[in-house]
């Protein structure tokens, strides 16, 4: 395998890339939500910040909560005025689910109250509408992730034409980024590492032409590590679907893994001990992704969720 890397602003040196190997692109349209919301607590007045994790339904979420070790079941948080949640219980994963209620829409609240969850080491005094607006790909249109996938933040609606007229056909799959993908790992044993599963979802279309790029033996190139999980979370030998599919997936991909659909990744540079760096890592070998991250700290490539990208092939 070949690994090569560029600066954002040289994004569009993927072009002959592609020309050369793929005829299909892989990514993953999830929209980031303001899933981050700041609530008082009704007894005390105390400040809790609350990540919305996942949507169970009935106005019931897992979220994470901080602080939470004062979280009884029966605490009443209030976010806003047509907003507040009731304490259901604390889970034995450090998550707090809660019933929320509400006047209005719930979706249209908590995009004027909360705040886009960026990631822990971009340091901000308040979220800016920078983050708002540039946290977001351009094709981003499932609404449901806590964070994006940074790969695709890369391209814009210029390349993605360019690459169209290549004749490289582009294929949306969703995937909804939660905690599992940031969880890291710490087991000492590998393969004992649990992921928590993530909502996906990829249109009955989408199905057909993924599958006949495979039998026409077509170079596939997944736009982000998301997107590789999808891609090969899915058994494209099964018949056609009548619908669209949608499932959640805990596929956690390391060294000894075989890759049965996906030939390149575009990805960032990831963090120590993450599922997403041990993905590439079973993709690539860790030699050739040692030397690559070495290459880049020399040149002094920019690393995580606004930094530089890599193409792996």
């Amino acid at each position: 395998m070949l690994c090569f890397c560029y600066y954002t602003s040289r994004a569009c040196f993927f072009l002959p890339f592609f020309r050369l190997l793929s005829r299909f692109l892989g990514i993953n349209n999830t929209k980031v939500i303001p899933a981050r919301l700041i609530g008082i607590k009704e007894a005390t007045g105390a400040r809790i910040e609350i990540l919305l994790i996942r949507d169970l339904g009935n106005n019931i979420w897992n979220v994470l909560a901080k602080p939470s070790k004062r979280l009884k079941k029966g605490t009443i948080i209030n976010c806003d005025k047509n907003l507040s949640a009731k304490v259901i219980e604390k889970n034995e994963d450090g998550l707090v689910r809660l019933k929320f209620s509400f006047t209005g829409n719930f979706m249209e609240i908590i995009s004027k109250i909360g705040q886009v969850p960026l990631p822990p080491y971009i340091k901000r005094s308040s979220i800016k509408l920078y983050d708002t607006e540039r946290y977001q790909t351009v094709y981003a249109r499932e609404a449901g992730s806590i964070a994006a996938p940074t790969a695709g933040l890369h391209f814009t609606k210029k390349l993605l034409d360019e690459i169209k007229e290549k004749g490289i056909q582009i294929a949306e799959v969703t995937l909804h980024v939660s905690i599992g993908t940031f969880k890291p790992v710490t087991e000492i044993e590998i393969e004992k590492h649990r992921m928590q599963s993530e909502y996906y979802e990829i249109t009955k279309e989408t199905f057909s032409t993924v599958k006949r790029a495979i039998q026409k033996q077509k170079r596939i190139i997944a736009v982000g590590t998301t997107s590789v999980r999808v891609l090969e979370s899915v058994d494209f030998n099964s018949d056609n679907p009548k619908k669209n599919l949608s499932a959640w997936t805990d596929l956690f991909i390391y060294p000894g893994y075989k890759f049965k659909v996906v030939d390149a990744i575009i990805t960032n540079f990831h963090l120590p001990k993450s599922t997403l760096l041990i993905l590439i890592h079973a993709f690539a070998g860790k030699k050739l992704i040692t030397k690559a991250y070495k290459e880049a700290i020399k040149k002094e490539y920019r690393f995580y969720s606004y930094g530089d990208v890599m193409f792996v092939t």
